[in-house]
Formats: structure tokens, C-alpha cells, sequence
């Protein structure tokens, strides 16, 4: 993932963007992949890792009513987290990422794996896809991370984010 990181950071640096993450099911790893690499404190304000809903609410400024009636799990939370993330801190940018990490926790309508990454610009525009990220916990955080960084790389260079829906080997 080093040559994505690096692409991002360069892209930002270069545009002088800044960069906020709210993380849910990847507990932090999509902030870690980033902050791997030296000088990432040029464009990376920081992250908010919002397991529990009351994080989401309190931190994120998550209305409780879009948990209670599309779940934690769903596009509109996700573009919740990273909208109010990204006016909370002033950033350029901000990404949600909200999943099922599993074992536990799938439904039929929301199985383990799937996973809603938003994303959150200053110019107000607002996008968000939801991804089947394989099923076993590992390979699920490690592919939501890959898929968010993906996302708003493929964003930010003006690339549809279709590329992605694949589901990874």
C-alpha cells in the first residue's frame, strides 16, 4: 500500500489539502496506513476511531435518529461521520468508514463484510459506496482500508470509484 500512501501524501502536500478520517470497523488502520510514512503531519489533521454509537453520536455529531433507523452500518451514517468530521476540524477532505468486521454482528440484509465508505469534501460534495469486503475480520479491515484510500485517491484525481466494486482475491 506504500505507493498509494505515497501518491495520496504527495497529492495532498502538492495541493495543499488537508485530511481528516472517522473510523469505525478499521479501528484506525486507514489513519495507520497513512501516517506510516514521514511528513504525513503536512496534511493529516487527525482521525476519530468511533466503535461504540455513542462515539458517533458525541464525537462525530451522528444523529441518533439515522443509527436508529438505517443502523450504524449504512450510507447515511458514513456521510455523517465524514461530513462532521470535516467541518468539526476544517479539513479539505474527510472519510467515513463504517462496516461489519464480524464474526459476529451480520444480518441478512447487512451480512458480515459489507462495509460504507463516504466520502467529504469543503466544495460540499458528498460521496459514498458501499463494498463486500471478503469475510473474516482481517481481510475485511485490511480491505476496507485499501477500499477507502482507493476511493479518495480514485476522487481525487477525478477517476470513478466503479474500479473498486470488485470483490478482492
Amino acid at each position: 500500500m506504500s505507493k498509494l500512501t505515497d501518491d495520496l501524501q504527495n497529492l495532498f502536500i502538492q495541493k495543499k489539502w488537508t485530511l481528516t478520517i472517522a473510523e469505525s470497523c478499521t479501528g484506525g488502520l486507514v489513519s495507520s496506513q497513512l501516517t506510516r510514512r514521514a511528513g504525513s503531519s503536512a496534511y493529516f489533521l487527525g482521525s476519530v476511531v468511533s466503535y461504540a454509537n455513542s462515539v458517533k453520536t458525541k464525537l462525530l455529531s451522528v444523529d441518533d435518529a439515522l443509527l436508529k433507523k438505517w443502523g450504524a452500518v449504512s450510507e447515511p451514517v458514513a456521510l455523517a461521520m465524514a461530513q462532521n468530521l470535516r467541518k468539526s476540524l476544517g479539513s479539505s477532505w474527510s472519510l467515513g468508514v463504517t462496516g461489519i468486521a464480524g464474526p459476529t454482528g451480520g444480518s441478512k440484509e447487512k451480512p458480515v463484510g459489507t462495509v460504507w465508505i463516504a466520502l467529504a469534501s469543503a466544495d460540499g460534495s458528498l460521496d459514498a459506496r458501499k463494498f463486500n469486503c471478503g469475510n473474516d475480520r482481517a481481510t475485511i479491515r485490511e480491505w476496507a482500508a485499501k477500499c477507502a484510500l482507493g476511493m479518495l485517491r480514485f476522487k481525487l484525481e477525478g477517476i470513478t470509484a466503479r474500479l473498486l466494486r470488485e470483490q478482492p482475491s
